[in-house]
């Protein structure tokens, strides 16, 4: 009990070591720089502390249960060895991890708003409605396909630099053609993948399924498949653009 204690606080202090850096800088700024004290102290100290709380558990949550659960059920696949399930498996996981992913909600839905604003989408509430959940469902279906298409390069042992190079180079003819209006907006949405569901599952799949295959290294094949989570939205949203409004 007490060992388990000790290990627990350790942990903590390690939470409290990590969000130290952000207050320090939030603190510098506001007092030296903006030369002015915090507004409502108390709430702020207050906020601070559930963060701390809120990292530590989450923390906790991923080291006894996101992670060790993504692994098992990757091994369980491939000891299967049905190819067709363990590829459908790492697309619904990206798909299902992403469209409940609250940031991807939020961006989302504040893009709707401002197209309607404006002027490039209709102020109908059908019409906002339609395009957040198109954003929505092309970047899930795009994180999803990025599943599928890792657990593929793992069972094969292709290099992800291929990937890379390709996808980006798609990014870029992409870019060239899509409407202004989505291209900022397809660029966050592959930054909002990397997000608290997503990236632990989708990681321990890949590390999980690189263990069980013969022949592959954890380190060099488990990883990677976030890199090409992040890649698809990018993409994947630009031609939802280009279908919605048009090419640029």
């Amino acid at each position: 009990m007490v060992k388990t204690l000790r290990l627990l606080f350790f942990k903590f202090l390690q939470s409290f070591s990590d969000v130290l850096p952000i207050i320090l800088v939030i603190t510098f700024f506001q007092l030296v720089v903006i030369q002015k004290p915090f507004p409502h102290p108390k709430e702020t100290l207050f906020g601070f502390i559930l963060v701390i709380i809120g990292l530590f558990i989450f923390i906790q949550g991923l080291e006894n249960a996101l992670f060790p659960l993504g692994e098992r059920l990757a091994v369980e696949f491939a000891i299967k060895g049905n190819v067709f399930w363990i590829i459908l498996f790492g697309f619904t996981l990206g798909f299902s991890t992403t469209i409940a992913e609250p940031a991807l909600t939020v961006i989302s839905q504040k893009a709707g708003q401002i197209a309607a604003q404006s002027g490039v989408i209709e102020k109908a509430s059908d019409s906002i409605n339609n395009y957040v959940w198109g954003l929505r469902l092309t970047t899930a279906f795009a994180v999803g396909l990025a599943g599928a298409i890792g657990v593929i390069r793992i069972i094969k042992g292709w290099p992800l630099v291929f990937f890379i190079l390709i996808g980006y180079s798609c990014i870029v003819i992409a870019t060239i053609f899509a409407p202004k209006e989505i291209i900022g907006i397809a660029y966050d949405a592959g930054g909002i993948t990397t997000s608290t569901i997503t990236v632990p599952l989708i990681t321990a799949l890949g590390i999980g399924l690189a263990t069980s295959i013969r022949g592959r290294n954890p380190i060099i094949d488990g990883f990677g498949l976030i890199a090409l989570a992040s890649l698809t939205p990018i993409l994947f949203v630009m031609l939802y653009g280009i279908f919605v409004f048009g090419p640029g």
